[in-house]
């Protein structure tokens, strides 16, 4: 992997800019830096070398009468064959990179070429001849690209940090984004908590033109159930597209390792690359000495397939890495630890490592599934007046126990208005996923009197969000409605946006074999009776892997690798916050409502008010952030926030 960063303003030397943009993400690409200057166009790339190390790989990359340049973020696994298909047609290539099939596909396709793609990507094109700029995010949004735009200049990068150092930029807090991510505890959508800075969607590109910024769709995921298929049928094919999938991914002149969980999806990476004949396989396993750690599995795995197996254990008081961890993630979010740790452990062993992150998403393997599944024919079938009922009483229900000020009760009472939501998924759905702002008196609880009343009105419903993607599917049943939103919305702005920024703070690169082009499209188009099963999940990919793996990895509960906010609450998360979230702070910045925040840190401890601790580490968080990147104020010692 590497960090791309790119300036367009006119009659104007940014050179110098570039190289301190570029020193900001020197963590994405420790191997090479190059600044490249075109008229008022100026491109800036750092280098993680994974193929073709040692010859001419470093960026831009040029097509051969240098008209066209690219500067690259990802991999190509398909960039071979795509390779001899413009050797045939005449292309002359002077690397043995991925990156410049690019450069020669635009000269033969324009920007018709980005669907024959299959990768990670993220990617700048310069067209010198046309002062043409064309920026692309790959179709599922494994790797990031931002970009700002006001009075002309355009600036764009990998990570936000290198943007907000052009002068053109003002910083300032995203009030409409930090709505949202209050709710979900991730930012959806395109915009950021920087004011003004944008994402690239996933399967979209820009092209920037004669002043004019305009960004397309190139490629639209889809649900096409297949019900002619059968069981056994659809087993054969999930094992051959896994280990296809597999194959490609381990395209590399580097070491290539797998973050071992001793969950099915990590243990199948494993089994494939056994299949395939590895000849030597590393596996990492990290727990946080909680009872959740997977340390057994991982090793009953690692056993059977003889690989080089690492462990890690840490205990440690997590808010202690707060400040470098959310430097690095450029949000303030509560599933950073883990990859951060487990990137530091693989970094001296390997720089490539696969993880099994879109497994879940594919083959319904999360809890949320469970809830969701059986009331697939109720969702359906449910009358209005019935849907209008149950939202008069989840509005008493929620005043009676918000009333009531006992908060241990507030999951009970979550669970109760979601039931009281069916007929309507979307809002299941994001109840079901933390969403509060349904009920307006909450805004009280959260947001200071002052701020409701002088920013209220920006503060759009966090269900604007996902509107159009429910829409997008609203004659599937329940759960594929589900499925397809987590893969544009969660998945990509909170796992994703996770993995990408904590292995690249290590200057590791992580892959995802269950997010190939063709192991997607087979996904969506099984029937979700194949996915869950008498309320089990991933019940064909457990039967698919049945010969293959123990049968206690197959028959495992999905824990899912995180930290335990009633653990952390009690570890050092209470005591970090008081420290920080003063209330002279949360008055001077004016935001927040002291008095809730006093009211849960001063609340007996309880694992029911899981919520509430996740809301203090947001906030915490966000503290930390204002710190580093509103009022420039970096430090990776906690105490310097105190």
């Amino acid at each position: 992997m590497c960090g791309i960063a790119g300036i367009f303003e006119r009659d104007k030397d940014n050179k110098e800019l570039m190289s301190e943009m570029l020193t900001a993400i020197k963590h994405r690409g420790p191997d090479d830096q190059a600044v490249y200057v075109h008229r008022d166009f100026t491109l800036g790339h750092r280098r993680l070398s994974i193929i073709d190390v040692t010859t001419c790989g470093n960026q831009p990359i040029f097509n051969e009468d240098k008209t066209v340049c690219v500067i690259f973020n990802g991999e190509i696994y398909n960039y071979e064959e795509i390779r001899e298909e413009l050797k045939n047609k005449g292309h002359v290539f002077y690397t043995a990179t991925d990156t410049e099939v690019l450069v020669h596909l635009y000269e033969e396709h324009g920007t018709g070429f980005f669907n024959k793609l299959n990768g990670i990507f993220a990617f700048a094109l310069l067209d010198m001849k046309n002062e043409r700029l064309i920026l692309a995010r790959d179709h599922f949004g494994v790797k990031p690209l931002h970009y700002f735009l006001k009075d002309g200049v355009l600036v764009f990068g990998s990570e936000q940090k290198s943007i907000i150092l052009h002068p053109k930029y003002e910083r300032q807090l995203n009030l409409k984004a930090l709505h949202v991510h209050l709710n979900l505890r991730y930012t959806q959508g395109n915009e950021t908590l920087f004011e003004g800075i944008k994402r690239i969607p996933p399967a979209h590109y820009a092209v920037f033109e004669k002043g004019l910024f305009t960004v397309k769709r190139y490629w639209q995921l889809s649900v096409d159930v297949d019900r002619s298929i059968t069981e056994d049928e659809a087993k054969e094919r999930m094992n051959a597209l896994i280990k296809q999938a597999v194959k490609r991914q381990l395209v590399s002149d580097v070491p290539v390792g797998v973050y071992l969980s001793g969950g099915l999806d990590s243990s199948a990476i494993v089994q494939k690359m056994h299949e395939l004949g590895v000849p030597e396989i590393n596996t990492f396993t990290m727990g946080f000495n909680e009872p959740t750690d997977e340390f057994p599995d991982a090793q009953q795995i690692a056993d059977y397939f003889h690989t080089n197996h690492h462990t890690l254990s840490l205990s440690m008081n997590p808010m202690q890495q707060m400040p470098q961890v959310i430097w690095h993630a450029e949000e303030p979010k509560i599933n950073l630890l883990q990859g951060f740790n487990m990137s530091a452990f693989v970094h001296p062993t390997v720089k490539v490592v696969l993880g099994g992150l879109g497994g879940d998403e594919l083959f319904a393997g999360y809890d949320i599934h469970k809830f969701v599944y059986p009331f697939n024919q109720w969702h359906r079938h449910m009358p209005r007046w019935m849907q209008r009922f149950g939202r008069w009483k989840s509005d008493f229900i929620f005043k009676l126990q918000n009333n009531s000020k006992s908060l241990r009760y507030d999951e009970y009472r979550r669970g109760v208005q979601m039931l009281l939501s069916i007929g309507d998924v979307e809002r299941f759905y994001l109840i079901l996923r933390n969403a509060w702002d349904y009920d307006m008196p909450f805004y009280k609880n959260i947001y200071s009197e002052k701020f409701l009343h002088q920013h209220q009105a920006e503060l759009i419903p966090v269900h604007k969000e996902f509107d159009k993607i429910f829409n997008d599917v609203k004659n599937e049943n329940a759960l594929n409605q589900v499925l397809y939103t987590e893969f544009q919305s969660k998945m990509v702005n909170d796992y994703l946006l996770t993995d990408d920024r904590m292995s690249m703070a290590h200057s590791v690169e992580e892959r995802v074999p269950f997010l190939d082009r063709e192991l997607v499209d087979f996904g969506f188009s099984l029937p979700v009776e194949l996915k869950i099963k008498n309320n089990q999940t991933k019940y064909l990919f457990r039967e698919a892997m049945k010969p293959y793996l123990p049968p206690k990895i197959i028959t495992k509960k999905k824990w899912g690798f995180t930290v335990n906010p009633y653990l952390q609450f009690k570890k050092d998360l209470k005591d970090t916050a008081e420290k920080i979230l003063t209330k002279e702070y949360i008055e001077k910045q004016g935001i927040f409502n002291y008095e809730y925040i006093r009211y849960i840190l001063d609340y007996p401890a309880h694992p029911k008010l899981r919520w509430h601790y996740n809301f203090i580490w947001i906030i915490l968080g966000l503290a930390i952030w204002e710190q580093q990147f509103i009022y420039k104020r970096v430090e990776d010692n906690i105490e310097a926030y105190y």
